[in-house]
This record gives structure tokens, C-alpha cells and sequence, in this order.
């Protein structure tokens, strides 16, 4: 199992939100480079990056600093917030960004997710934000009535090469992981599933590892916060048989 450190990047600065709400900010470094080097040099192989601008107003704010980070570091990078259309995908592909994710688009614009499938194959990923098992948009500003698990069926049919789900209510709050939803996801596809949210210590990485077939996990909050060690956490997973 990969473990897959965050950056989220809000005003051109590396911060963390507390259950997705754009008031409960922490800011952690204004330089994202330097951070996206730290956590390479603890054994990173992915780099999970959010612009938290972009995921709010629906278009990239921090594309600027996404370049600064690519260039910065070797890891795989997969990005994400306000990607709504096939030129904002080709511009991030085309800067050498490995994968993109998409989010909202996936509900609202199921000819958008297929064109990108079609034209970037196996650099897609899907964004399934839950609550209580329903899909939240805009920035988890909404809750839809489409299911979770419905979603990441019929993403899979139109060939996205991965899902990354998170559940909103464990997200920045170092409450651990849920578990069962994280099993029933990856039971559902067979593309992989990336978890995120809630990871507080080195104990819910073991509790991860127990899913059968789970393939990464993104950890944001509590590397920062100092509650898990990163280099701790992909030395034991990268032993584990998956």
C-alpha cells in the first residue's frame, strides 16, 4: 500500500481545512515546494495535491505553484480542485503532471469524464467525497442524493483508472479512518481505491492495511500535526503484501 502525502494549496500557501470548511484554515508553509521535497525525502513515491481555490470557484488558482512542485520533486503527482473541462486536464498533463483528478465534473459532466478517459487512459482518477454514503460537490459545499458506491461503479464502466474516496466527516479531524465504508468501496471496483481522510497515527495505517487489495492512502493533517511519521508509516506499508 502507497502512502501518499498531501498538499493542499490555498493563496499560493500549503494548509490544511478542517472537515473541507474554507473558515477552519491552517497554514503550514508558504513554500509547497520545499514541503513536497521533505516529505520525498521520508520515502514518498505519490504526491497527492489539492488547489482549494480551484475546488471552490471551479477553476485552477494555484497552477503556478502545481509547476513549482512538479519540478521540484521526481514522485508520481496526481492533482485535483476545480479540473472542469478537457483544456485545464491537457494543461496539467502536458506540465507533467501524472495524474488528474477529477471531482464535482464526474456527476455533472459524465461526457467531460469520458472525453479525458479517452484521450488521457490510465492518468484519470476519480474524487468520490461522501457523506453518510452520498457524494458531496462543490467543494463539499453540497451533499447530492447519488450513492457512493453507485458512482464508482458506473466511473469504472467509463474507464477511469482509479478512485480516491474520502469520507467528509473524518477528513482533518485525526478521528481515524472509516473503515467499513474504505472495504465496501474497494469491494465495489476493481480499479484502485485510494483512501483519505481521518488517518491520525500509525495505528489506522495497520487498520488500512488489513483491507485486502486497498492501494494507497492519502495522510495530510497528521503529518503535519506531528501524530504520525511519515517515513514510519510507508516503511511498514511498503513491507505489507497487497
Amino acid at each position: 500500500m502507497f502512502i501518499i502525502p498531501a498538499i493542499d494549496l490555498k493563496n499560493g500557501q500549503c494548509v490544511r481545512l478542517q472537515q473541507g470548511r474554507k473558515d477552519a484554515v491552517t497554514v503550514y508553509s508558504g513554500d509547497p515546494s520545499a514541503t513536497a521535497k521533505k516529505w520525498e525525502s521520508c520515502g514518498a513515491k505519490v504526491l497527492h495535491v489539492v488547489d482549494l481555490d480551484g475546488a471552490f470557484t471551479g477553476s485552477q488558482q494555484n497552477f503556478s505553484r502545481i509547476l513549482e512542485i512538479r519540478k521540484a520533486v521526481k514522485m508520481i503527482i496526481e492533482v485535483g480542485g476545480g479540473i472542469r473541462d478537457i483544456t485545464t486536464v491537457d494543461k496539467l498533463i502536458s506540465a507533467g503532471i501524472n495524474r488528474v483528478i477529477i471531482g464535482t465534473s464526474a456527476i455533472e459532466d459524465a461526457q467531460f469524464v469520458i472525453d479525458a478517459c479517452n484521450k488521457f487512459p490510465g492518468k484519470i482518477f476519480i474524487g468520490i467525497d461522501a457523506k453518510d454514503g452520498k457524494v458531496a460537490v462543490k467543494g463539499w459545499e453540497e451533499v447530492s442524493s447519488i450513492d457512493a458506491l453507485e458512482l464508482a461503479k458506473r466511473v469504472e464502466m467509463i474507464g477511469v483508472a482509479g478512485i480516491i474516496y474520502t469520507d467528509i466527516s473524518r477528513d482533518g479531524m485525526l478521528s481515524g479512518p472509516n473503515l467499513p465504508a474504505l472495504e465496501e468501496m474497494v469491494k465495489a471496483v476493481n480499479i484502485p481505491v485510494i483512501a483519505s481522510g481521518g488517518i491520525a497515527n500509525i495505528d489506522d495505517i495497520g487498520n488500512l492495511l488489513k483491507i485486502e487489495n486497498l492501494w494507497g492512502a492519502i495522510t495530510g493533517k497528521a503529518i503535519y500535526a506531528g501524530s504520525l511519521d511519515l517515513k514510519e508509516a510507508i516503511q511498514i506499508a511498503s513491507q505489507e503484501k497487497i
